[in-house]
């Protein structure tokens, strides 16, 4: 497991979402739901569709591809046509002005 940076905590405002390349590991979005930051993987498990990409409405992200629902805080399909696996969460820490997330 490893901690890496992923974002500047200014450009993560409140209501907006961000794509990361974490080196080794899959795509990871990081949320900022109501000034607190949340990360799950980035990639949607359905068909591989970026989430960084989709909307963020309160904690609910929706992939941009097929419109599959995720709760970023717990990794939890919230909706969609078929069941689909939960997409794991990450622990964040914010140091200063730096985003962090553990994987």
């Amino acid at each position: 497991m490893g901690k890496f940076l992923v974002a500047k905590i200014s450009k993560l405002q409140p209501g907006t979402m961000k794509q990361c390349q974490v080196e080794g590991h899959d795509d990871i979005v990081v949320a900022n739901v109501g000034g607190t930051i949340y990360a799950m993987r980035g990639i949607c498990n359905h068909q591989g569709g970026p989430l960084g990409e989709g909307t963020l409405e309160g904690a609910t992200i929706t992939c941009p591809w097929h419109g599959s629902k995720w709760d970023v805080k717990t990794g939890k399909m919230v909706e969609f046509a078929v069941d689909l696996d939960p997409e794991p969460v990450y622990k964040v820490s914010v140091e200063g002005e730096d985003v962090f997330v553990e994987v």
